[in-house]
């Protein structure tokens, strides 16, 4: 039989059929974008949050995919700038090619590579990880991001959304190619915050207080700092 244990601070829940959904009670999600039509996405605030905490590392020569949004917003430094995309005619991109197998991205090329929502599009997503660390030049850090719990199906990315992530198999995943004592990887996210995000919220939609609280059952995303020795 499975066993379940309440944490210390919890208190009973209510008996079976007692409990109140209110505004939850809805087979499709308040917002179909992730909340970007509301306002800052749930997932974001952990994200930018931790590129914010690590702002000192987007330096020197950059390289992120798709946009230089988060270069330009917290980099301190940068003296060049790259664009990734897998298609050659996608605005503002400087190079282009599938980070899975990306001979022609020079070694030792990167001081940052921001990495943020990326590899679930990716199927060899190990054999990415190991081009992002060839790419970095000593002393480089990978600033990357990684959905958990997440809707994964919409107009837009139903045929390439190939995986979601825990911190565990991050953990792993990035270790395979990174000394552990040059490898930090967190979980973000709890009920709340995982409840909202698939129903399409926004962080103006809760509390922040709520959002900081941590629960490794309900990781909504995972970062990543890396830094290649």
């Amino acid at each position: 039989m499975l066993q379940c244990w309440l944490a210390h601070d919890e208190r009973t829940p209510p008996a079976v059929g007692a409990v109140q959904f209110g505004e939850l009670r809805r087979a499709r999600p308040f917002g179909q974008c992730y909340g970007f039509d509301r306002a800052q996405p749930i997932d974001r605030y952990y994200i930018e949050r931790f590129l914010e905490s690590h702002a000192a590392d987007i330096r020197g020569r950059v390289l992120e995919i798709e946009d230089d949004r988060y270069t330009r917003r917290f980099g301190t430094g940068v003296t060049r700038s790259d664009v990734l995309h897998f298609n050659a005619d996608h605005p503002g991109a400087t190079l282009q090619g599938d980070l899975a197998d990306a001979p022609h991205i020079a070694s030792n090329s990167y001081d940052c590579v921001v990495l943020t929502q990326t590899l679930q599009y990716i199927y060899d997503v190990a054999a990415a990880v190991v081009t992002v660390a060839r790419i970095c030049a000593p002393g480089g850090v990978v600033l990357a991001s990684v959905p958990g719990i997440s809707r994964t199906s919409d107009a837009q990315w139903s045929e390439t959304w190939m995986w979601n992530f825990t911190s565990r198999g991050v953990r792993r995943l990035f270790g395979g190619v990174f000394k552990s004592d040059a490898l930090n990887v967190r979980g973000h996210g709890n009920v709340l915050a995982a409840t909202a995000f698939l129903h399409g919220l926004a962080v103006e939609d809760v509390d922040v207080k709520e959002l900081d609280q941590y629960d490794e059952g309900y990781e909504i995303c995972t970062t990543v700092r890396a830094q290649k020795n």
